[in-house]
Order: C-alpha cells, then structure tokens, then sequence
C-alpha cells in the first residue's frame, strides 16, 4: 500500500490526507487479524463492487525476490461485495498510522476510497481509505488456478513469516466474524492450503 501525509507517494490512484480529520481504513488481508496500529474503533461490514483475489506478489513480506508470497488485493466486480473490518484511526494518530501503512503495505498497493457498509445497518455506510494493489504495479502476478496459487502459498515464507499463515489467519477471521458469507476464493484456497499440509 501507498501512503500518507508528506510521506505518501502522489500517484494517479493515491489519496492525499488530512492530518487533522479522523480517517477510516477498511482492511479485507492481514489486516483484519493483525492490524498492528492505534485505532479508536472496529466495525464489520463490506466494500461493494471488489472482489478478494490472491492475485498480488508478497516479495517483502510473505515471500522474497525471486521467490514471491501471494497475498491478497481487490479487484473490480461489480455485482461482489468483501467483507472485512473497518478502523477509526483519530486525528492524533492519523500521521503516525499513515505511515506505518504506507511502509507496511509499500509493495505494489496504493490508497483508494471506497464506500464502507457496516454490518450494524444502524450506522449507516461512510467514506475509508483501502489499499489494493493494481496491475499496473510490478509484483502483481495475477489470476492463476486456485490450486497452482495454493501451491505457491505453501512453499512460501518471507520475513514476515510463512504464507500459509496469511490465508489461514485471514480465512479464520472471516469465518468467526461473518460465518454466513461465502467467499468462495478465499475458502477454497484454505481448503487446498489445508490439503496440502496435510
């Protein structure tokens, strides 16, 4: 992902913030079990018209150069909707935040805003800040079959550990947080992931 503030890369697809406001981010990889960053609020909820694809190369995190991780991105479809958690980062927080992203997520991703839906339809849907990876950046690797990507994920590892650990975790997650949704990318790779290590 890109970033923010006097640090943030200024892109076509990159969204300038304002240090003074508070801002949402929806994350729908890693960082809906592991957000690692200061935040006032969580919620539920789904961005409409993306879908989950594994389809982004991890050489910084879940693999290395030459030998890369698949991590997850989101890409255009209209009639999909992923479901992920939400953060309110407030105002005090949002330079420090923003920067962490912006390193975490500097392989290939770029911030976008999107339309946020919570699951408590009480709060009504409001603006976030996501980071996707597109194909224009160079370590996107792109649709594959399932099983080939299941294959990559599992003889992966990079400094942030092992990739099998990142489709599990986040598979997990999503399982607990919304068990009625059928993400059938996801779930089908944790089950040939699974298969494998077994």
């Amino acid at each position: 992902m890109t970033g923010g503030d006097s640090k943030r890369e200024q892109t076509a697809n990159s969204v300038p913030i304002a240090v003074e406001r508070t801002v949402w981010v929806f994350g729908y990889g890693s960082l809906v079990w592991k957000p690692n960053f200061k935040y006032q609020r969580q919620l539920v909820g789904y961005v409409k018209g993306y879908a989950r694809r594994f389809w982004q190369g991890s050489t910084d995190h879940r693999g290395v150069p030459g030998a890369p991780g698949r991590v997850a991105t989101l890409v255009q479809s209209e009639k999909e909707e992923t479901w992920g958690m939400a953060y309110k980062v407030n105002p005090s927080d949002v330079q420090e935040v923003m920067a962490y992203l912006d390193h975490r997520e500097k392989g290939g991703y770029t911030t976008r805003e999107v339309t946020f839906y919570p699951q408590d339809r009480h709060e009504g849907s409001f603006p976030t800040l996501v980071y996707m990876a597109t194909e224009s950046n160079p370590n996107y690797l792109g649709s594959a079959p399932l099983a080939a990507i299941a294959e990559q994920v599992v003889r992966s590892t990079g400094p942030s550990g092992d990739n099998t650990e990142y489709v599990l975790e986040l598979a997990r997650a999503l399982h607990s947080l919304v068990p009625w949704v059928e993400d059938s990318h996801l779930y089908s790779l944790e089950r040939i992931v699974l298969e494998l290590l077994t």
